[in-house]
């Protein structure tokens, strides 16, 4: 394939992961971003094709400056590339299929321990409408294990308060109903009562949004969680996948089935939910000291 060719396939490539693939919004913007990259080394190279020697140079020179895990996803991105331009008939044979993808490190996730997750959430203050916003959307995340993004993409017609359920849709578009406990009725009824008389609201769908009448942002939200952990004097450093990662692992800790856990975080894989059996050893430790006769 010649260096023009690729620019335009590239742009079918994008509406293809918008409107096709089902790609989350940051996976979406991330590939995107990745092989812009790819093809800006593309048209600096003096090779007159795109082949698997232009993709070998590419990794190469891109492979000092990256974690592995960004290495990683940039290889994905390029893979799923030439898989796509393979499917529509643009090249004969998918040459990146030879490049392998780095190795990564699997970390634990981070999470709260219980007492601390409860100390986040009643720390919250209770006045102002963006304050009882903020307490619905943290108590709702913990109740459900849903990821921020889902809970930002959420509309008001998403959200049944009589069912203590909520309807998200997930990675590849994967739609899920999640139930919630009593504590995130009680705030999402005490935000819903305050937006109900407000008129941003008045033509807005969208359930949670910022001070302009806007929907509120992944980093519009992790910016509030930074200040609040700072507020509530919690310096671990967590993400506001944390809070996801606090949901599964407390879930586990208590009992719950570890399918069950995958059906309520809408992990395609098992394996990627048997991350939280590690992080729950000092849980299955306690357990065996009290009960084995032999220990």
């Amino acid at each position: 394939m010649d260096k023009q060719t690729i620019k335009v396939v590239a742009k079918e490539f994008y509406r293809y992961l918008d409107n096709e693939k089902g790609a989350a919004f940051n996976t979406r913007r991330a590939y995107r971003s990745d092989v812009e990259d790819f093809i800006r080394f593309v048209e600096q190279s003096a090779a007159d094709a795109v082949d698997h020697d232009t993709i070998r140079a590419y990794i190469v020179n891109i492979y000092k400056g990256l974690k592995k895990s960004s290495l990683s996803r940039k290889v994905s991105a390029i893979k799923m590339f030439f898989k796509f331009m393979k499917k529509k008939g643009y090249i004969d044979e998918n040459t990146a299929l030879i490049i392998r993808s780095p190795r990564i490190e699997k970390h634990l996730p981070k999470f709260y321990t219980i007492d601390e997750m409860f100390h986040f959430l009643d720390f919250l203050p209770r006045d102002g409408w963006l304050n009882i916003r903020n307490r619905a959307i943290f108590e709702l995340m913990y109740s459900t294990g849903m990821r921020a993004s889902e809970v930002l993409s959420m509309d008001f017609e998403d959200l049944h308060l009589d069912g203590m359920w909520a309807r998200v849709m997930g990675k590849g578009g994967k739609e899920r109903v999640l139930p919630f406990g009593d504590k995130a009725k009680e705030a999402l009824e005490a935000y819903l009562a305050i937006v109900g008389k407000m008129d941003k609201f008045s033509t807005n769908k969208a359930l949670f949004i910022n001070f302009r009448g806007d929907r509120l942002t992944y980093r519009g939200l992790l910016r509030i969680m930074k200040k609040h952990q700072i507020k509530a004097q919690l310096f671990k450093n967590l993400s506001l996948h944390g809070i996801r990662h606090s949901f599964a692992t407390h879930m586990l800790d208590n009992g719950a089935d570890l399918r069950g856990i995958q059906e309520l975080l809408g992990h395609s894989k098992l394996s990627t939910t048997q991350r939280y059996t590690h992080v729950s050893m000092d849980k299955l430790m306690e357990i065996y000291d009290k009960s084995h006769p032999r220990r």
